[in-house]
């Protein structure tokens, strides 16, 4: 029983279609194939025929699941930008410790009195 709903709809693929060189940025490699994406720049490929030209960041030749190989790729530099927000998060951590950790020395004529900053000067005060 043949159902009409399930039919394919007619015109929905572009028509557009054409020969399109697609490089990797990462290492060079270039594939020839068919496309429908548009592009300004134009490639001269190894058959001697000129054909658009679109430029990606990733392809099979350079993923590190079709390689094999396990590679770090860092286009925009996020990687640097987080490592140094965490540098310079622990140091301000490590400063504000170092900062904590001071002791304050009061003097008087008879009396020394010794205070942790950061604490009620009646809770922590030791005198000597």
């Amino acid at each position: 029983m043949y159902n009409l709903a399930l039919t394919m709809k007619k015109d929905l693929h572009p028509k557009n279609y054409r020969m399109v060189v697609f490089k990797d940025l990462n290492n060079g490699e270039t594939f020839l194939t068919r496309s429908t994406v548009a592009s300004e720049e134009t490639i001269k490929h190894t058959d001697g025929n000129e054909y658009p030209l679109v430029t990606v960041h990733i392809s099979s030749a350079s993923h590190p699941f079709f390689t094999g190989q396990e590679k770090m790729i860092d286009i925009e530099g996020r990687v640097d930008r987080f490592k140094a927000r965490k540098d310079a998060a622990e140091a301000r951590k490590e400063a504000a410790m170092k900062k904590a950790a001071k002791v304050r020395t009061k003097k008087t004529a008879d009396v020394v009195e010794t205070q942790k900053i950061g604490t009620p000067s009646g809770s922590n005060s030791q005198k000597r």
